[in-house]
């Protein structure tokens, strides 16, 4: 859980992602074209709105300056943008103003055609100013600020610049995904967000390889003056540029969709330095929710669940990342569809026993939990000189162990209120359970014991210290 929740501010183009879902299987007598008989209709925030959509997947405050226009779509992101609880004082209505709306067919999970309506005149240089007062009121509650580009006219090179300079003066970290050829408007940003072909337009050259790669973000770290840059690379992961290059791959899950995964990089990134990652740490975090986004279809969230699923899947999880507390380990087996296996104990000085018992407990399904006795419930249990270890020790080294996906501590003397909420598929404990009732059985799938490896106890490794 966080122990503070960033405070972000968003500034770009808002506009609506229309999807019409349906399905296809004719073709038009009219016309050689597809038919397809829409289902259901979904209106989401796009553009700067999904980049909110992901900030607030992620628990941040979340706060917008953009402009809308005085008309039916404009007043659908006024209204939608004030259900999510986020801070739109910076929100400006332009007079006679397009709100972008972008609608996509999908059919069979294919994009079958995109219709757009949309104004992509610069605002005009009332509504700069306006959100420039605005920005001047509001930054100092604010951790980061993200500009969200898609050239509609919100970020123009004079508000651009305005707001960077004013970042810089409070010391506020400014980090943009651009659009367009010509990146100046966004010197003296702490980073930029580029894919690929992006970096290639905007630098002049052709990346083809990693020499290429390395000349090109070299380039628009220096000639821009940023703190850092950082090149997406689709399923290569991403490079960021700081002092050389350092390259970041990825295993990404299939892929449906790439629409918006450039909104939840920069969400993910400003997340993670707002909670005072190192750039590694945030790079790292944005490419893993990136390879979870992608996998699904249309313009997707990504919450930290998700991204511990991803990792854990790529073998990748710290020892930290697996203690989970009741609430964080619900929410995050909820988000998938595995096999749960549950197990319990002390494990005060892990052994032999341990390691055996919990690797063929993991053998029996796909995610082990592993519910840990805090340190009152072990006196409770096994007197008043124990534990050995603490919670956290015992707990971070559960964590390291391979068989091991999650450990979750309970202080009742049983795990019964852990188990009513995980409701595992299969219950295990040791073999001396054999003819009698186990805690949590009446709720658990099924139930299975495991033998204990002869001679293997805490107790048995403490009396053998003690004698020596």
């Amino acid at each position: 859980m966080l122990d503070k929740k960033p405070n972000i501010l968003v500034i770009g183009d808002l506009m609506i992602d229309h999807y019409l879902w349906g399905k296809c299987d004719r073709i038009s007598p009219e016309a050689p074209v597809q038919v397809v008989d829409v289902q259901r209709e979904e209106y989401l925030m796009g553009g700067a709105g999904n980049v909110i959509n992901n900030l607030l997947s992620l628990g941040a405050n979340v706060g917008v300056c953009s402009v809308i226009g005085d008309d039916d779509n404009g007043e659908f992101i006024g209204q939608r943008i004030g259900q999510k609880g986020v801070r739109k004082e910076g929100l400006t209505i332009q007079k006679g103003r397009k709100t972008t709306k972008k609608s996509r067919i999908i059919a069979l999970s294919q994009q079958i055609v995109r219709v757009d309506k949309e104004d992509k005149e610069d605002i005009s240089k009332e509504s700069q100013e306006l959100i420039l007062l605005r920005v001047k009121i509001i930054l100092d509650f604010y951790d980061a600020v993200l500009l969200s580009d898609y050239a509609k006219g919100v970020l123009t090179p004079w508000l651009t610049k305005s707001i960077i300079e004013l970042a810089n003066s409070k010391q506020k970290p400014v980090l943009v995904d651009p659009k367009g050829s010509d990146y100046t408007k966004y010197t003296g940003a702490t980073l930029i967000t580029p894919n690929k072909k992006e970096a290639s337009i905007a630098s002049n050259i052709d990346i083809s390889d990693d020499k290429e790669l390395l000349k090109a973000g070299t380039l628009l770290k220096n000639n821009l003056n940023l703190r850092y840059a950082l090149i997406t690379l689709s399923e290569d992961g991403m490079a960021i540029f700081e002092e050389g290059m350092t390259k970041i791959p990825t295993v990404a899950r299939e892929v449906y969709d790439v629409t918006g995964a450039g909104d939840t990089v920069l969400a993910s990134l400003g997340f993670a330095l707002s909670i005072g990652k190192d750039i590694f740490e945030a790079a790292n975090f944005a490419n893993s929710a990136a390879a979870v986004v992608v996998g699904k279809i249309g313009s997707a969230t990504v919450s930290h669940e998700e991204i511990a699923l991803y990792e854990h899947s790529l073998h990748k999880q710290s020892s930290s990342s697996k203690i989970k507390t009741i609430d964080e380990i619900t929410s995050c087996l909820n988000a998938q569809d595995k096999k749960i296996v549950f197990t319990n104990g002390c494990f005060d000085i892990l052994h032999t026993g341990h390691v055996k018992y919990l690797e063929e407990a993991k053998s029996y399904g796909d995610i082990l939990v592993v519910g840990l006795n805090s340190n009152d419930s072990v006196k409770r249990l096994k007197g008043e000189n124990r534990p050995i270890n603490s919670l956290s020790d015992r707990a971070t080294v559960l964590a390291g162990l391979e068989s091991v996906d999650f450990v979750v501590e309970f202080s009742d003397d049983t795990p019964y209120k852990l188990i009513k909420k995980i409701v595992p598929d299969i219950l295990v404990k040791g073999g001396d359970y054999e003819g009698k009732e186990v805690v949590g059985s009446d709720i658990a799938k099924e139930t299975r014991l495991v033998e204990f490896v002869d001679g293997k106890s805490t107790t048995k490794i403490i009396q053998k210290a003690q004698q020596s």
